[in-house]
């Protein structure tokens, strides 16, 4: 057996590249396994059929546990074809007169127990690491959900292979009837196939998606909201790394809840398009924004401009009856409400546009109302 092992391992080291690439400690373990495999096998051909070893348990029982994260299982497959090989080269030294072909059949019938042993070892080893992934995964999106991202978070995402950068989260609901472990694999297996790397989490009947990897947000969104269930699925900023996804996920979630005042909303949809649904629901970063973004350049840029878009939209979006209001020229009305597309990115003649600007209106006055406001004191 001893002889076997040493042109097993004079095998491996000729054939075998990663092999030889392994470190000496490695190498001497996996020498161990041939060994231990050609002494099994020799016991296992003594041995009636009904009595025979497990396979599993005489081979593998020998390499320790550290042996599985440096040796795959294409590798394992390896070794053993090349043991088949040594020990079929030298048959005639092992078969008694006349049993060749007895011999060459046992080897056959025991490599084959032995693959088959080598898969569930590898199989059990999988299920083991693939719920403490699953375990990992769930408490990083929590600690996003939870605004908790630190070093130890970064740490844990980056032993799921995590490397990607920007970073988008999504937020839908869960498809009816389906168990959570399946939505996630679905999500993960939508977000590979889109080459991007995904973190996500069930939540109830609420599912968060972390995407990292995706220049363009609303398209890394189509195939995970394809396994979502019914409902909306909301897609918030683009943040540039793990640390800022917290602000990316609040705002999904804000979106999810409020998404219910615009039917019909596209799916996926952006966060930052239902920022009027938003604000109305009570997200206090909405009204902020439209504050600050909207109703605040308007304000700076004069009260003809504000009074300009007031009438507009008072007046169901006449060029006409505003002109008429305002004594001025179409033309002028024409060019304030460009003026005012320019500074918020929300042209008035569109009709969800015009609906955002009347709701930043509504939040601005309300805001200068305020005592000691930022914006306090402005007119319009």
């Amino acid at each position: 057996m001893g002889t076997f092992g040493t042109a097993a391992l004079s095998n491996m080291e000729q054939r075998l590249p990663w092999f030889r690439r392994m470190p000496a400690d490695q190498r001497s373990w996996i020498g161990l396994v041939a060994q231990a495999g050609i002494a099994a096998f020799v016991e296992w051909f003594a041995s009636a059929e009904k009595t025979r070893p497990a396979i599993a348990g005489e081979v593998f029982g020998t390499a320790p546990r550290e042996l599985l994260r440096a040796v795959k299982l294409q590798h394992t497959i390896d070794m053993v074809r090349v043991l088949i090989d040594v020990v079929e080269e030298r048959l005639d030294e092992l078969a008694a007169p006349g049993g060749e072909s007895q011999l060459r059949e046992a080897i056959l019938r025991y490599t084959r127990d032995v693959a088959f042993g080598a898969a569930q070892v590898y199989a059990r080893a999988a299920e083991t690491r693939a719920a403490w992934d699953a375990r990992l995964e769930a408490l990083i999106v929590n600690a996003v959900l939870r605004g908790e991202v630190d070093d130890s978070m970064h740490s844990w995402a980056a032993a799921l292979g995590w490397s990607a950068k920007p970073v988008v989260v999504i937020a839908g609901y869960t498809p009816e009837d389906e168990e959570p472990e399946a939505v996630i694999d679905h999500m993960q297996m939508a977000a590979r196939r889109a080459r991007a790397d995904v973190l996500a989490g069930v939540q109830g009947s609420r599912v968060v998606v972390v995407v990292g990897g995706a220049d363009d947000p609303l398209e890394a969104a189509r195939p995970i909201a394809a396994k979502c269930g019914p409902g909306p699925v909301v897609v918030g900023p683009q943040v540039p790394d793990l640390y800022g996804a917290t602000i990316s996920a609040q705002a999904a979630l804000a979106g999810l809840r409020a998404a219910a005042g615009w039917p019909d909303a596209p799916r996926p949809v952006s966060a930052a398009e239902l920022l009027p649904e938003r604000a109305l629901d009570g997200d206090e970063e909405a009204r902020r924004y439209l504050v600050d973004q909207v109703y605040a350049p308007m304000c700076a840029a004069g009260a003809p401009l504000l009074d300009t878009l007031t009438t507009y939209l008072e007046q169901g979006s006449s060029l006409e009856a505003t002109a008429r209001l305002l004594f001025v020229h179409p033309n002028t009305v024409r060019y304030r409400l460009r003026r005012v597309a320019e500074l918020t990115d929300l042209p008035p003649t569109d009709g969800r546009s015009a609906f955002t600007l009347r709701i930043a209106l509504v939040l601005g006055r309300f805001d200068d109302r305020s005592p000691g406001s930022a914006t306090g004191g402005r007119t319009g």
